[in-house]
């Protein structure tokens, strides 16, 4: 079990809608599922942009009724800038808005739950990595 303090990646998000029981089971586990903005961002776009944009707007729509969707601060836009920075320095550049998600999973201390193997590379946060 990896808690009840977790935020999940928009590939988890896909999984789910797809029908992955063991994302299903993860989910009835939790009381409440943090969102970042930028996850919220992502499969807006991946709605919009698909074939199938009623169902895919419908299917997120319910799902934001389980969430709180978590913004960036201040603190948020620091912990963004030191990630890039050690980014950067190691040559391992990974896509800006997973360093967005990244940071915010720092920020509230909250493990990060994704199929992205790429955020190994950041320290300073918990992955879990499905």
């Amino acid at each position: 079990m990896i808690g009840n303090k977790i935020i999940l990646d928009t590939n988890i998000i896909i999984d789910l809608f797809r029908g992955n029981s063991q994302i299903l089971n993860l989910l009835d586990t939790l009381e409440r599922i943090d969102l970042p903005y930028v996850v919220l961002a992502e499969l807006l776009l991946g709605a919009y942009r698909s074939s199938n944009r009623e169902k895919h707007l419908s299917q997120i729509k319910g799902f934001l009724k389980k969430c709180k969707i978590i913004h960036s601060d201040t603190d948020t836009a620091n912990i963004y800038a030191l990630i890039k920075t050690e980014l950067l320095k190691k040559g391992k550049p990974i896509p800006e808005n997973d360093i967005w998600i990244a940071a915010i999973a720092q920020r509230h201390n909250l493990t990060l739950v994704t199929r992205d193997k790429h955020f190994k590379e950041v320290s300073g946060i918990k992955v879990k990595t499905w």
